[in-house]
């Protein structure tokens, strides 16, 4: 299969560079997958398309803020990491984590890079994808450090730096478990007010954990989908969660999953067998859902638009259909909706 079929045509000016200035405050383009009929609703109306009984499946990562700018001991060289993931605790003032540098040529093993508030990294090794593991030293809650030097890891295709606003608004009101270096922007449209509406109706809503990491963002490089391999990420599925969403199957009520990584961490966790349960636990996941998948798990998905011949693009057609899919944002480009993380919001029913 073609990465080149899940190309499209996008105005550059219907990418959104910014939030709506009031949370919620979107637009929603339902898509009825046996149909294709596609309505155009705005997104505090999504309530009338739940029902008593549905499971809504949010993903509460907490963004951390991944960009941290230094300078090179000795050169006062400027040097940007961007953690990707945790690879250890040493004691109370030291963590390994793997990075991206940049420029990753001139950092060697030993070097070392300053922050500020105390913050160091020195550096370990180089690591097979072209990153660095990376030592950092520091005094305090690592944390706490981190909320402080570092930079909101907006998307590369925003094009402009963080704004004191992104470091609420690239982060769902639901945000607990801090881990990722990307926000499940699905769940940036909703409100508090919205999900109490929804529990008064009956919705369930449960939580899942998927740390999102910079795989998102990277484009895919080879010609064919199945060529393709995606980045490990951490998930993790409690008890009650498995539970509430196994029943849901059991007794045919609907699971609406919040984004394309609550739909990874839920078809990952999966049964292989017998009716459709879930697992709880803590995993690792590399599942790549494209065309052709069968999905145990999800019976509707709220997502936004994503970028053209990206993997979530390919999740989205696999669940709905490419050809619904792709005309349905042909659609959406001639109603002017607004694009990516920042943008507008599309239910599939």
């Amino acid at each position: 299969m073609k990465v080149s079929l899940f190309d499209y045509e996008l105005p550059k000016s219907l990418v959104a560079k910014r939030p709506p200035p009031v949370r919620g405050d979107s637009r929603l383009l339902v898509l009825h997958r046996e149909s294709g009929i596609v309505e155009h609703r705005l997104f505090p109306d999504i309530a009338s398309y739940l029902n008593p009984g549905d499971v809504l499946v949010l993903n509460d990562t907490k963004v951390i803020k991944a960009r941290l700018i230094g300078k090179k001991e000795g050169t006062g060289a400027r040097v940007e990491l961007f953690l990707v993931r945790g690879a250890g605790r040493l004691n109370h003032y030291s963590e390994d984590w793997e990075v991206l540098a940049r420029p990753a040529k001139r950092l060697k093993k030993g070097q070392t890079v300053l922050f500020g508030e105390g913050l160091s990294a020195e550096i370990l090794g180089s690591l097979p994808d072209g990153g660095r593991l990376v030592r950092f030293t520091f005094k305090g809650r690592f944390d706490d450090i981190v909320e402080k030097v570092g930079h909101v890891p907006l998307p590369p295709y925003l094009g402009r730096e963080d704004e004191p606003a992104d470091a609420e608004r690239y982060q769902t009101v639901y945000a607990d478990e801090p881990g990722s270096v990307a926000a499940p922007t699905a769940g940036l449209h909703f409100t508090d007010g919205l999900l109490d509406t929804l529990r008064m109706k009956g919705v369930t809503i449960a939580s899942v954990t998927l740390e999102v990491g910079p795989g998102t963002f990277l484009p895919v490089k080879s010609d064919t989908v199945q060529e393709h391999r995606m980045h490990p990420e951490r998930y993790f599925i409690s008890d009650e969660a498995a539970r509430e969403i196994g029943a849901a199957k059991a007794e045919g009520r609907r699971v609406v999953c919040v984004g394309t990584t609550s739909v990874r961490a839920l078809e990952s966790a999966a049964t292989s067998d017998g009716p459709a349960q879930v697992n709880a636990g803590r995993w690792e996941t590399d599942i790549f859902i494209y065309p052709g998948y069968g999905f145990k798990v999800c019976d509707a998905l709220i997502t936004n638009f994503h970028l053209p011949k990206s993997t979530l693009l390919m999740l989205v057609s696999a669940f709905a259909g490419r050809g619904r899919v792709l005309a349905a944002y042909e659609e959406a480009v001639a109603e002017r909706y607004r694009f990516f993380s920042y943008g507008d919001a599309m239910l599939i029913i």
